[in-house]
């Protein structure tokens, strides 16, 4: 488990929704802990202690709740945010087993500089942001790097195979999956006919409005 990623908890009794907006005002988080064949379990989670782990953990490292739960690892499966306020309305909690291998998106994190871009002054293209692994917890990567530097043509690109992984995680994603390359600049040319091409377009919706408009 993830060392000085705690997360302290009490347990929740079914509750009104009234109930549960006063609660919320208290400064609380409802959460639910699922487990592989056990019965899922209703929680409270204080919002700041919250908010604080979970922009260090995420979706990709394990969390030791306390409390309640003494010494349990989870991740942090969902989490839901009110929709006009945006803070945190609701958190779904799986439970990991440290023998039993996991499935998580882990972030990718691109590091370097691409030679096609600093010296061509090419574009370059993210295809994928996060990718799927499965490991034990203990081996779970809280991101993956990708070395951008060999990207030193516009015919380059880095693919799932090219990428180092740490060990005893397997990638859950097509080996042959590009996940960056650069875009070649474009030439006055086509700058020239994009540009004609929006102008066509907005005239034509110009004539019409002012068709529509006499009419």
């Amino acid at each position: 488990m993830s060392k000085g990623l705690n997360l302290a908890v009490t347990k929740r009794e079914k509750q009104s929704t009234k109930e549960i907006v006063a609660e919320r005002k208290l400064g609380k988080i409802p959460a639910v802990l699922y487990s592989h064949g056990q019965e899922a379990e209703m929680l409270w989670i204080d919002y700041i202690t919250f908010s604080k782990v979970y922009k260090v953990a995420g979706h990709s490292s394990v969390v030791t709740l306390e409390g309640a739960k003494k010494n349990l690892g989870v991740i942090i499966q969902e989490i839901q945010l009110h929709p006009l306020s945006g803070r945190f309305s609701h958190v779904d909690l799986y439970q990991v087993h440290m023998d039993e291998a996991l499935e998580a998106q882990i972030p990718l994190v691109f590091t370097g500089t691409a030679a096609a871009v600093r010296e061509l002054g090419g574009m370059l293209v993210k295809t994928l942001e996060e990718v799927e692994v499965s490991c034990l917890p203990k081996d779970l990567p809280h991101e993956i790097e990708v070395d951008i530097q060999t990207l030193a043509t516009f015919e380059d690109n880095i693919k799932i195979k090219d990428i180092k992984l740490p060990k005893g995680v397997t990638m859950l994603v097509d080996a042959e999956t590009v996940v960056a390359l650069v875009e070649a600049p474009r030439s006055e040319e086509e700058m020239a006919a994009l540009d004609e091409k929006v102008t066509a377009d907005v005239t034509k919706v110009e004539g019409v409005t002012k068709e529509a408009d006499k009419a």
